[in-house]
Parts: structure tokens; C-alpha cells; sequence
């Protein structure tokens, strides 16, 4: 058929190939749908996109269904926010739905699929806005592309692990590191975009759409067409899969749990709160830490003992700059966690690792109150990015996390089935954030202390973490694959079983995989990903300095 050279079986990595080249693939397309992160930035040109200079108000009688098909006046940042919302809900969905699918089809035809839905929807909204039709813009983005960030944020997973099984956690890390970057790399692209075709007819945004979904799709498509899968019975040279010894905390399977049953065993709901609940945590934070660091410090921040309701509106703008800043730092650390953190727990263990973020974040989270109360900036701005950064960290290792306790079979479906966490966390963290923030005003309660019973109740969260993270035991041979159903699943997965890969290939081929191959090759795509990420880095740290002036 005209599109065979997507199945799976096409992907099977052959002689010279080297497994470092298929970290820059995923890099590829997770930094660019991470560009989700960073749609915020088209919010405010948006919300005038009819009046150019200023937004053209909807009149009172125009109710909400009617402002979502209305092209007489401007949408509002509140309505336009609802596609952030429909990213990681359709996120979790997709790698719900569509994750066992994946570990047939294989990542490469999951990545073209992805590039197809993610630039796809930005097309479309880029329609959506050249019409002023706010349903395009949810359809396109919203809908389809979110479809696009679900299939394109785990088709590298079951892959890396399988290339990486000595080093699950820093592979992982890698990969999902990228999508944490993806807002680095596109949210100045963006600007700079707009800036380029703003005029006095337009702010833009639907030119700087169209080039960002040519741009993503080349990308993307290179990451697709650079993903690679090893032969069944291919392990690293020199290394032997290890053995747990009796009582052991590292909970390595040799072992395969099938899609389908996962919905059953108390491991994964376990591993799902704690995923659930460390997300609800680090990204309750997230979306307060502006104002957060705005509210709590005031006029401390320019060395004035003054709060932020009794500043001049220079003053406020001057700490509305450090906050810029303070958001900038601790993306930063959102992002090295998600590399520094997986690849710790190739050494401490995924399970001492979640160990470490519950009780070190449920110590941080309490200290925020005091640390503020005695207006102590730094230990303020230091405990929150270590807080993100096993935000971040607890993306990177749950991948891992699960390759050990599931194997490794069908590790990509059931992360796609666990990313339902994240989508419930997405709801949960910023409402119990949000709501208590407006409770605690309602009470009367200064700004600068409005946020210490929020950090309480997240704090009470990783506790509750803590001990789902403790239940966490060995799964029971009677969950995993028989030989004969792992045979049939490796038929439907286009693959071969052990015996037929050792009868196929001799050890000769099998050592040559995975090593060698061209330098220059490997140096020219790891530069495609790295010197993007390296200049939002720099753009960042550009960014965060005037908070050390």
C-alpha cells in the first residue's frame, strides 16, 4: 500500500544504526507541541484582533454561545483561555484512547499522525482567526490539535525505554524535557512573528499560525521519519537485565501487563494518584506564581517596606518586571528537572524517588509561609523552583516508573492511560488555588498571607502522595501476559518473538546495533534540537537576571 513505509515493521533499526538518534527525534516533535505551554501568548493580541489598537466590546445582549460564532467584536482572554483548557484534557484523552493503537502502528506513524493533527489545527486556526470564528480556533487547536499532543507527546515513549533499558529514566527524561522546552523555543518565535506581520489591518497572529505549522511540520516530520525501533531480543552491549533480589525497591519486571487489563490492577490506580496528586501540587503553583511572588513580597522586592495594595503604579510595574523573571527561573527548573530528576532514578529507584519529591516537597511547601513571613526572597524563590523541578521530574520518571512494574511491552497504551492524571490534575490544582485564593479575600485576609493555607492543603497533598507512593508493591504474576498471549501481541505489534529474532539475526548483527554510525549524522541532529532549546534557554536566563540585580 501507497503508506507501508509508516507500519512498524519499516522502523526496525537495521546494522550502523545508533540508538542516540532517536532522543533528537523525540526532542523534535515534543519541542514543538510544547509550544502549548506557551499559547498564552497569542491571548492578549487576540483579544483584539478586530480593533487592532484596542479591543472592540461585545454588547451587553451578546451572550456566550452567540460571542463564540459573533464576528462583530473582539473575544475575550477568558473565552480564548478555554482552548488551554481542551490541550491537556484532549491530551489525556487521546493517549487514553488511541495509546494501544500506537504500540501497533509503531511511533512512526503516530508521529506523522501527530504532525498532521498538531499543525493541522493551527491552520485551522489560523482560519479561525483570519474569520473571526472562535469555534475554529477551539476545533483546530483545541480539539484537533490536542489530539496532536496526545499522540505526539507519548510516541516516543515505549521506544526509548526499549532503546534505553540500562537508562529508562534519563531516556524518558530527554524526550518529555523537550515538551517542558517547547514554550522556551516557540513563545519568542511567536512574538517575533507578530511583531513581523502586525500592520495596522492585523495583529498578525493568523500569519505567525500559518508559518509555525510549517515550520512544527518540517520538524515534526524529521522526528516521525528519525524514530527507529530495535529488533526483539536486542539489549545494550554488556548488558545484562538485572535480577531483584527478594525484598528489593527497584520492582524491575521482566515480565509484560497487557492494555486492556491495567484498568484493574491497584498498582496503576497508585501510580495514578500519584502522579494526580504531585501534578495538583506543582501546577497549583504554576499558575500563581507571579502574583504569588507579587502579593507576598510587595515592595520588599525593590528594598521598600511597603505592601503591594499601598504601591505607586511605577513601583508595581517594576516588580511586575521581577516577576517576569521569577516565572522565566523557575521554567527553567520545571525543564532541567523533568532530565536531572529521571536520570537520578536510574540510580536511587523510581519509587525512593517520588519518596524524595513527596517528603522534600511537603517541607518546601510548608516553609513558604515562613519564608515569606520573615521576607526571606531567596529561600521564597528557591524553594519554589526545586518544587518545580520535581514538577517536572514527576512527568519525566513515571515512564519508567511503569516499564518497571508493567514491562515494557505495551509501556507506551498504559502511559497513555495514566496521562488521565494529569488532565484531572490540570482541573484540580489551579481550583483548590484559585478558590481558596478568593475565599481567603473574601475573609478580609491581607494579600500577603492569603496564599498560606493553599500551601498547606498542597502540602496535605504530597502527604497523601507519600502514602499512595508507600502502597506501591511488586504486580502479581497473575496480571501479566502468558508466553502465548505475549507471542500474539508481539504478532499484532509487527513483531517477532525471541525465537524467530535469533534464528533471523545473527549476534554480530544484533551487537552492531545500536552503537557506531555516522558522527557527523549524530552531531547534526542533536544540533537541530539543542541550538533552538539553547536559545530559549539564553532568552530566559536573559529574562531571570534582573531578579540578582
Amino acid at each position: 500500500m501507497a503508506f507501508d513505509f509508516l507500519n512498524k515493521e519499516h522502523t526496525v533499526a537495521k546494522p550502523g544504526f545508533n540508538r542516540w538518534l532517536v532522543p533528537p527525534a523525540a526532542l523534535a516533535i515534543h519541542l514543538c507541541i510544547g509550544m502549548a505551554y506557551g499559547f498564552s501568548v497569542f491571548w492578549l493580541p487576540l483579544s483584539k484582533a478586530l480593533g487592532v489598537t484596542a479591543p472592540i466590546a461585545c454588547g451587553a445582549d451578546v451572550g456566550f454561545f452567540a460571542q463564540i460564532f459573533s464576528s462583530a467584536c473582539d473575544w475575550k482572554i477568558s473565552m480564548l483561555g478555554w482552548m488551554y483548557t481542551m490541550f491537556f484534557v484532549l491530551l489525556g484523552i487521546s493517549a487514553a484512547i488511541w495509546g494501544g493503537w500506537l504500540e501497533h502502528a509503531g511511533p512512526r506513524k503516530a508521529g506523522v499522525v501527530a504532525a498532521v493533527c498538531w499543525c493541522g489545527g493551527l491552520l485551522i486556526s489560523a482560519l479561525g482567526v483570519k474569520t473571526h470564528q472562535l469555534w475554529l480556533m477551539w476545533v483546530g487547536s483545541g480539539v484537533i490539535g490536542g489530539v496532536g499532543l496526545g499522540l505526539g507527546y507519548i510516541s516516543p515513549v515505549s521506544t526509548l525505554i526499549k532503546w534505553f533499558p540500562d537508562r529508562r529514566g534519563m531516556a524518558t527524561g530527554m524526550a518529555i524535557m523537550g515538551f517542558g522546552g517547547g514554550a522556551l523555543v516557540g513563545t519568542p518565535l511567536a512574538d517575533a512573528l507578530m511583531k513581523k506581520f502586525a500592520s495596522p489591518t492585523s495583529v498578525g497572529v493568523w500569519e505567525t499560525f500559518v508559518v509555525m505549522a510549517i515550520i512544527y511540520f518540517v520538524f515534526m516530520m524529521a522526528g516521525a521519519f528519525g524514530y527507529r525501533v530495535p529488533p526483539s531480543g536486542w539489549k545494550p552491549a554488556g548488558w545484562t537485565p538485572p535480577v531483584p533480589a527478594a525484598g528489593s525497591g527497584t520492582m524491575i519486571t521482566q515480565n509484560h501487563v497487557h492494555v486492556s487489563k491495567v484498568w484493574g490492577i491497584p498498582q496503576f490506580w497508585l501510580v495514578w494518584l500519584v502522579l494526580c496528586l504531585n501534578v495538583s501540587a506543582g501546577i497549583g503553583v504554576i499558575g500563581i506564581a507571579s502574583p504569588m511572588l507579587q502579593e507576598v513580597f510587595g515592595g520588599h522586592l525593590l528594598g521598600v517596606n511597603v505592601g503591594f495594595n499601598d504601591l505607586s503604579v511605577e513601583q508595581k510595574a517594576a516588580i511586575a518586571a521581577l516577576a517576569a523573571g521569577f516565572t522565566g527561573l523557575i521554567s527553567l527548573f520545571n525543564i532541567g528537572g523533568r532530565f536531572a530528576w529521571a536520570s537520578c532514578s536510574d540510580f536511587f529507584g523510581r519509587k525512593m524517588t517520588y519518596a524524595i519529591f513527596f517528603v522534600l516537597g511537603f517541607v518546601l511547601y510548608v516553609s513558604l509561609p515562613w519564608s515569606a513571613k520573615g521576607h526571606s526572597i531567596a529561600l521564597f524563590v528557591g524553594a519554589v523552583c526545586i518544587i518545580l523541578s520535581m514538577y517536572g521530574g514527576g512527568f519525566a520518571t513515571v515512564p519508567a516508573y511503569l516499564a518497571d512494574l508493567f514491562g515494557t511491552q505495551m509501556v507506551g497504551a498504559i502511559h497513555g492511560r495514566l496521562l488521565t492524571a494529569w488532565a484531572t490534575a490540570g482541573i484540580l490544582g489551579p481550583v483548590v488555588v484559585n478558590y481558596m485564593r478568593e475565599y481567603q479575600l473574601s475573609l478580609g485576609m491581607p494579600k500577603d498571607q492569603v496564599y498560606n493555607t493553599t500551601m498547606y492543603i498542597l502540602a496535605g497533598m504530597l502527604v497523601l502522595g507519600l502514602i499512595c507512593n508507600l502502597l506501591i508493591r511488586p504486580v502479581a504474576a497473575k496480571h501479566f501476559m502468558t508466553p502465548e498471549e505475549l507471542a500474539a501481541e508481539k504478532k499484532l505489534a509487527h513483531e517477532k518473538s525471541a525465537a524467530e529474532a535469533a534464528a533471523t539475526a545473527s549476534s554480530d548483527d544484533m551487537s552492531k546495533i545500536g552503537s557506531g554510525g555516522n558522527p557527523l549524522v549524530i552531531g547534526l541532529a542533536w544540533a537541530a534540537v539543542g541550538i533552538p532549546l539553547i536559545w530559549g534557554i539564553t532568552l530566559v536566563l536573559q529574562k531571570s537576571a534582573v531578579l540578582f540585580r
